[in-house]
């Protein structure tokens, strides 16, 4: 046998381009008020507040006294947003592994909906626009501050509470939902108090999760929360009604360009805006991680 024969050894080229690891799909997209198609450069959200508890009647066939009804506007601004890949005309017929044929779409599609859950965090825990352009920031009564320490059950149980005091629970028809991180799921597997006896904490033993429902929040991971201070995170609960959420447009396209040698762009665009309409229907809490 000749030694030679290494040299017709052949390589197993990998003709697929694989994303590396990502999030993927829209995390927020169904944990909010969807206002759906929006024409225009910004939308409104109308708020109407809490009447005084109706009045005794104690004169018959007396006046009519009217009550005083608030309403106040606030307003979601669209913002524009584009992402474009292009593969050279040339390029094309010496590529075994063609990013045309999935991957780059794919891969536009995923840094969109990290863009919507962005847009949403933001909207959760930053400022607020009335219509007379008045900037409302979260209250500091809606916010469970770090006290230098992780994130606990003792947090946990106080937005709880503060959701119930607000009458914006379940028992008012709302869903709630609460971001998790890599760090706060570390806390709560590791917290004995929290992980019990419990039916559902053995279940989130076995699984090393906390997704689903527990706690009566539904748990939704995502990494890109606020850090302030280096080791000082924001992740927030809210109300699916406290957040208003428009899309203006959303559009994937793949095509020739002229003007570039005739080269295949593929492309996304997008148009949304969010704004939060009820600061008591939102709680941030901080933690050292």
């Amino acid at each position: 046998m000749s030694n030679t024969i290494t040299q017709a050894f052949v390589i197993q080229w990998d003709n697929t381009i694989r994303l590396q690891a990502q999030q993927l799909d829209s995390r927020f997209a169904g944990c909010v008020t969807d206002r759906g198609t929006i024409t225009g450069e910004s939308f409104t959200a109308n708020r109407l507040a809490p009447l005084d508890d109706m009045p005794e009647n104690t004169v018959r066939h007396g006046d009519t006294v009217f009550s005083e009804a608030a309403h106040s506007t606030r307003i979601g601004l669209m913002r524009d947003f584009f992402q474009a890949l292009p593969v050279d005309r040339n390029d094309e017929p010496k590529l075994l592994a063609n990013p045309l044929n999935g991957s780059y779409m794919s891969s536009l599609v995923a840094a969109h909906n990290r863009r919507k859950d962005s847009i949403i965090y933001n909207a959760l825990i930053g400022n607020a626009q009335t219509k007379d352009g008045a900037q409302i920031a979260l209250p500091s009564s809606q916010i469970i501050t770090a006290s230098a320490t992780g994130f606990t059950k003792a947090k946990l149980l106080t937005a709880r509470k503060m959701f119930r005091k607000n009458e914006a629970d379940s028992h008012n028809g709302e869903e709630l939902y609460i971001v998790y991180t890599a760090e706060m799921l570390e806390d709560v597997l590791a917290d004995t108090t929290l992980t019990n006896a419990d039916f559902m904490a053995v279940k989130m033993l076995q699984d090393g999760d906390v997704s689903g429902n527990w706690m009566g929040f539904k748990w939704k991971p995502y990494e890109a929360v606020q850090i302030t201070g280096g080791n000082t995170a924001r992740t927030v609960a809210w109300a699916k009604s406290a957040i208003h959420f428009g899309s203006g447009y959303v559009e994937g396209t793949a095509g020739r360009r002229k003007d570039k040698k005739n080269l295949m762009q593929v492309d996304m665009g997008a148009s949304h805006g969010a704004v939060r309409v009820e600061e008591e229907k939102v709680v941030a809490i901080d933690f050292t991680f």
